[in-house]
């Protein structure tokens, strides 16, 4: 085995698959599979300014692109929306961070879960923000700070902390605010930016109003103990669009800005409108890898938990739970065929589904048909809610579970401008020019907010 050496460039190696830019109008290079998703950063332009737009001009939106921005993608959606002039997300987890600052993403981003206290001296090195809410761990992550070499030559972690006001998860109690903002304030590599909680029920007004209350009276115990108060935020998505809490300094908003409104919330009357104007951005489709006439009486995937009744033309679609089309939706889900709704049949395999497709209108149905399993396609139209009421569950995790091996397929102005997928033969046309890898990247200036 012959070793190879990294030249470095100022910035780590990518981790993760990358993003290739495609020229508007150029073509788009062959998909590894023919099942993809459709993400349409138009869409998601529209839901952020909509939703910026139910709010005072000095509070601001934050989006939330944890979990791979839902499963849109992280990275293309980070540089849509700051394009459009955000300057600041969250994530959940110091990698999701990581991957950001890796791709030349420099706006502030917050960490909103607690990371291990021995990586708080890389957070600092990569001007990325942390959450606390522990009152150990707190401890130990500023011990660490203060072991570490002077990593930014002065410069200071920032640091946003977690009040618990009633989700029972994180953050530590109002009254132990005062101290912990001490400790930090103690700290020479220490900063604290920000006061935050998170909402339990957003459409439950007596148990919003409870837990405003009390991120109300921590920051109160805060003042009166001589602690200038950071930016403050208490309200996501269900919160703004419930309107049952204060909007504070920031609002984290997640799924409303990739187009769902929360399941089951109670849309408030002045947020209707804004709701109403909310545009799915991701849309799920395939085409099939085969169409054949099976008899009566064939068995039809495992088990077989399907046997045809009649002589059937059943359509074979590339995906399976491995792409995040789960198994609990086998012989629930339908699917749009030339805008008809077809029928799931058999259990879902990990890399396969099947589709009756005796029944769809006109010539029979072949591997160029092109299906939606989620969005519009001739009228029809299935919802991120109606596939999570088929799996008994959420349209966050049927949005959040799509696998990074279905390719994503971005559109701006109703051109290709994008596609990613986990690895890509740079024969084939990717990985040239418009590749914008991390390895070839030249020097910039910091992340913004790095002293």
């Amino acid at each position: 085995m012959t070793a190879t050496t990294h030249v470095s460039t100022g910035r780590p190696p990518a981790t993760r698959h990358q993003l290739i830019e495609i020229e508007p109008g150029g073509p788009l290079p062959p998909l590894p599979k023919t099942a993809w998703l459709d993400i349409d950063l138009d869409a998601l332009v529209s839901n952020v300014r909509l939703l910026q737009g139910l709010l005072p001009p000095d509070v601001r939106v934050e989006p939330v692109i944890k979990a791979d921005a839902y499963g849109h993608g992280a990275v293309a959606v980070a540089r849509a929306l700051v394009a459009e002039g955000i300057r600041g997300f969250s994530v959940a987890t110091f990698d999701e961070a990581l991957e950001l600052r890796q791709a030349g993403i420099e706006v502030p981003v917050v960490i909103l879960f607690p990371i291990p206290a021995e990586l708080a001296p890389d957070a600092l090195r990569h001007c990325l923000s942390i959450t606390l809410g522990d009152q150990l761990l707190l401890g130990r992550t500023l011990a660490t700070l203060t072991a570490a070499p002077d990593i930014r030559r002065g410069g200071r972690l920032d640091i946003h902390l977690e009040v618990e006001t009633g989700l029972g998860r994180g953050g530590v109690q109002p009254d132990e605010v005062a101290e912990a903002s001490a400790a930090i304030a103690a700290n020479p590599r220490a900063r604290l930016v920000g006061l935050w909680s998170h909402l339990q029920a957003p459409d439950d007004a007596h148990v919003t109003s409870n837990q405003d209350s009390r991120f109300v009276l921590a920051s109160e115990l805060a003042e009166i103990a001589g602690v200038s108060l950071p930016a403050r935020h208490l309200s996501a998505s269900g919160g703004l669009l419930a309107a049952n809490a204060g909007t504070y300094d920031v609002v984290r908003i997640g799924i409303a800005g990739y187009g769902i409104v929360p399941d089951g919330l109670t849309v408030a009357g002045q947020s209707r409108l804004a709701a109403a104007g909310l545009r799915p951005v991701m849309s799920l489709r395939a085409r099939p890898v085969r169409v054949a006439w099976l008899e009566a009486g064939s068995g039809v995937s495992y088990g077989p938990t399907f046997t045809t009744s009649r002589r059937s033309r059943i359509a074979t679609l590339p995906l399976g739970y491995a792409d995040g089309f789960p198994r609990s939706l086998s012989n629930k889900a339908q699917v749009l065929v030339r805008g008809t709704r077809a029928p799931q049949v058999g259990t879902v395999a990990m890399d396969a589904i099947m589709v009756d497709v005796t029944d769809v209108p006109g010539p029979e149905v072949t591997i160029d048909d092109e299906f939606t399993l989620i969005g519009e396609q001739g009228g029809g139209r299935i919802t991120a809610l109606e596939v999570a009421q088929w799996g008994n569950t959420i349209s966050y995790e049927v949005i959040a579970a799509m696998s990074g091996r279905l390719p994503r397929v971005y559109y701006a102005a109703a051109e290709v401008v994008g596609m990613r997928a986990v690895a890509c033969d740079a024969s084939r046309g990717l990985g040239g020019p418009g590749d914008r890898s991390i390895e070839a990247s030249e020097e910039r200036p910091g992340p913004l907010g790095c002293e």
